[in-house]
């Protein structure tokens, strides 16, 4: 516990808050505590990070913003040295692609998962949230859950991970796979089924996705075909609680008319045409 909190102390000391209160921590500084000592190893984990990033559907750039920093080089010269300036989900993901070998790579997923969860809106704001924004943010932990679940699936084995994904759709679904789902909710091809559900669907995916994980560790499942044994039948028990509470089935959900990807664009040209 000691040791925790010692670490913990640590990553609080070089958080810096920026003009509009939102916290955030720079690569150079965050370093030195997760015990790298050279820039250049501990870009490729930022690398990594990045990758993950965008593969969860993330900005890179809202994450890893890239800052240089004024130094007097030894000639008595100004020079600028390369930094990110980090917010709590890139310090995640930087911990989740460190060295797991060293025990403070441990210690900053810990912390950097409970600020993260920290900063979840409560019941009551969600309560106040528009369909609409529900979605949007129902949709976010679903890119963070299954990022999370791709990680510990892959430790579980699994490397055909469309295969596995499907297992758990099968489940949830009586027996549809992605693509079923697509093509009944009439979606264009490698359109995101995810992106095409309401906030009540998603949150049963995303039960689903977290329920996966917990028992891919507490099983400590390490084959491919036990993985996706295992994602069926944890699909499988939410459809049965969903149809022991009454509630509709996934598949009888209605689609929303407008997918998030187009309430994003019709955004960004609303911002845009404001700016103007």
């Amino acid at each position: 516990m000691k040791e925790i909190y010692e670490n913990n102390k640590s990553f609080e000391d070089i958080k810096h808050i920026d003009e509009n209160g939102v916290e955030f921590w720079y690569a150079r500084e965050l370093m030195p505590i997760l015990q790298y000592l050279k820039w250049e190893n501990f870009k490729k984990v930022i690398e990594k990070a990045m990758i993950a990033c965008e593969n969860s559907g993330i900005s890179i750039k809202d994450c890893f913003p890239d800052v240089r920093k004024p130094i007097i080089s030894g000639k008595g010269k100004e020079e600028f040295i390369e930094d990110y300036k980090l917010n709590r989900y890139a310090c995640y993901l930087i911990a989740q692609n460190g060295d797991s070998r060293k025990k403070v790579i441990a210690l900053a997923q810990t912390y950097f998962a409970v600020q993260t969860r920290k900063q979840e809106i409560t019941e009551k704001e969600y309560s106040m949230l528009t369909e609409d924004e529900k979605r949007f943010y129902q949709r976010n932990l679903t890119r963070k859950g299954n990022y999370s679940l791709n990680q510990t699936a892959k430790k579980a084995g699994v490397k055909n991970f469309d295969k596995f994904h499907n297992a758990g759709y099968k489940g949830l679904y009586n027996g549809e796979t992605a693509d079923d789902i697509a093509k009944r909710k009439g979606l264009r091809y490698r359109e995101d089924i995810l992106d095409n559900m309401g906030s009540t669907e998603l949150i049963a995916n995303l039960f689903r996705i977290s329920q996966t994980e917990e028992k891919l560790v507490r099983d400590n499942i390490q084959s491919e075909k036990e993985a996706n044994k295992t994602h069926y039948n944890v699909g499988a028990k939410v459809r049965k609680t969903i149809k022991e509470l009454g509630g509709t089935m996934p598949e009888n959900l209605p689609t929303p008319k407008k997918s998030l990807k187009q309430l994003e664009k019709e955004n960004r040209k609303s911002l845009k045409k404001q700016d103007k």
